[in-house]
């Protein structure tokens, strides 16, 4: 396994580049910010993936931290993201996070809905 993946037992890792994204945009948020990373019905592919800035972590959320950054899951969506890789991208067709899913059987184009 890459030593640059903080993993949880739950094989889902966060890169350290997604790490320090979510360092910066937790800058410009209220202190005690966290990413909330969830999966919802919808997109082009049947699944999409929510990217979301909160404060609160509930009691069955999966806390991953990586270099001061801190991703929260729900229990809800934690089948559905069981072994991916969370990273942040740049590249010619912009800045995004991008998950990695070895569960999804097809995605979009874009990278932002799945199907299983």
């Amino acid at each position: 396994m890459s030593t640059d993946l903080a993993v949880n037992p739950r094989g889902i890792a966060v890169t350290a580049n997604a790490a320090k994204r979510i360092l910066s945009v937790m800058a410009q948020e209220p202190p005690g910010s966290m990413l909330r990373v969830s999966v919802a019905g919808g997109g082009c592919s049947g699944f999409q993936y929510i990217f979301d800035v909160d404060r609160e972590k509930a009691a069955d959320d999966l806390v991953i931290e990586r270099d001061g950054a801190t991703v929260l899951i729900d229990e809800t969506s934690l089948d559905l993201l069981e072994g991916c890789t969370i990273d942040f991208v740049d590249d010619l067709i912009g800045q995004s996070f991008r998950i990695t899913n070895p569960n999804a059987t097809s995605s979009c184009g874009c990278g932002t809905s799945f199907a299983v």
